[in-house]
């Protein structure tokens, strides 16, 4: 080596290196923040867990090397947590039941301000003006779908058999109807037979609302429609299917499932389809949304 070329090394090593912005991971229950994490994992990148004590499994130890546990009213103390980490982008993942939110939270000082604040108290209200407070401290909340681009529905008939002309109208009257009630953010799922409405879910989640619905039709088969918002925001609330679901309406006797493509999260797809196929021929169909939704241009970087 040239005594130039280790003069430029030298120096080289010496300037400031472009930093990599730090992520966090606001985790909810079940399934999906661990898949962020895997899948932020396989980029190279460790992510900073804020666990929410109420919703979040003790397994999220497993996946990530720092996690740090806190209650669901404590909003001062994430914004701390991630500052101190170094946190400057965060994404939201996992379920956090829509009854906890409103019967189980304790409010900080911080998050009570945000509630008085507020013209509306729904979920996305609610969690909307969170990711405004993040966003007011330095820290941006991304897509949760940012890591799992691969996982989200394409436009098309998924299963092996197309749904019954029957079955068709159903899921086209149901969309109507649960696209109506998104607006306002009620529920994202609506349970359908006979081309009647049987079922809307309001905050008990999809698979409490398709056994309600089981309950009330004597047998009959149901369709279950489960559609994202107008304008859905992916940096929370995003529609999930999984084998849970498949589960539920195999319990229940339903037959049919309609679900947003590229506003829809397909976790465990290939098993998935393979129980949807096996329980007699589950039919699941991915739509356009009505309003279709451009892919925000975020870049993860690490």
């Amino acid at each position: 080596m040239s005594e130039k070329q280790a003069m430029n090394e030298r120096q080289a090593m010496s300037e400031p290196q472009a930093s990599t912005p730090r992520y966090g991971l606001i985790a909810g229950n079940g399934q999906f923040p661990l898949l962020v994490l895997e899948a932020a994992r396989s980029r190279g990148i460790e992510m900073i867990v804020a666990a929410i004590r109420e919703e979040a499994g003790p397994e999220v130890e497993s996946y990530a090397r720092c996690v740090h546990w806190l209650g669901l009213g404590e909003l001062s103390r994430l914004i701390q947590i991630f500052k101190q980490e170094g946190v400057s982008r965060a994404v939201m993942a996992g379920q956090v039941k829509h009854n906890q939110i409103f019967s189980s939270i304790r409010p900080d000082w911080k998050l009570f301000q945000l509630l008085l604040s507020l013209p509306q108290k729904n979920t996305d209200a609610l969690i909307g003006g969170v990711a405004k407070v993040l966003q007011e401290e330095g820290i941006v909340l991304e897509d949760s779908t940012l890591f799992l681009q691969p996982l989200l529905a394409e436009e098309g008939v998924l299963t092996q058999r197309a749904p019954k002309p029957e079955e068709a109208e159903n899921l086209d009257y149901g969309r109507k109807v649960a696209r109506d009630l998104a607006r306002w953010d009620i529920g994202q799922t609506v349970v359908v037979a006979d081309r009647a409405c049987v079922a809307v879910e309001a905050m008990e989640g999809t698979d409490a609302v398709i056994r309600r619905a089981a309950q009330l039709v004597n047998g009959r088969p149901l369709c279950v429609v489960k559609v994202s918002k107008p304008d859905q925001d992916m940096r929370f609330d995003v529609p999930v299917v999984g084998l849970p679901t498949i589960a539920v309406m195999k319990e229940c006797g339903a037959t049919a499932l309609s679900v947003d493509a590229g506003r829809t999260l397909l976790f465990d797809r290939q098993q998935m389809l393979a129980e949807a196929n096996d329980a007699g021929g589950i039919t699941i169909v991915c739509v356009a949304p009505s309003e279709p939704r451009e892919p925000a241009p975020s870049k993860v970087e690490g």
